[in-house]
C-alpha cells in the first residue's frame, strides 16, 4: 500500500469537494479508516445518518469521487446508517 497517511490526506481534499452539498442538509463524513485491502471506512455525521439518500449519495457521490481521484481506492462503506 502507498503511504497511507498521503492516500488519507488525498481522500480529504477529494471530500472537501463533497463536503459543501452535505453540509447544506445538515450533514457531513468522516474517514474512519483506510484498510489493508484498500477500502475506505466512512462515518455520516448529522443529518446523514438517517438520511434515506445516503446510500445513492455513497455511491454517486462519495465513492466516484473518491476513486476518480485516488485509483488505489477499491471501495467506499459506511460504519453507520445506510
Amino acid at each position: 500500500m502507498s503511504n497511507k497517511k498521503e492516500l488519507l490526506a488525498r481522500v480529504d481534499e477529494a471530500l472537501n469537494s463533497i463536503r459543501p452539498h452535505l453540509k447544506a442538509d445538515g450533514g457531513d463524513i468522516e474517514v474512519v479508516d483506510l484498510t489493508e485491502d484498500m477500502c475506505l471506512k466512512v462515518k455520516w455525521l448529522g443529518n446523514c445518518q438517517s438520511c434515506s439518500m445516503s446510500g445513492m449519495t455513497m455511491k454517486a457521490g462519495i465513492e466516484s469521487t473518491v476513486k476518480s481521484v485516488i485509483p488505489e481506492i477499491l471501495t467506499v462503506e459506511a460504519i453507520n446508517g445506510q
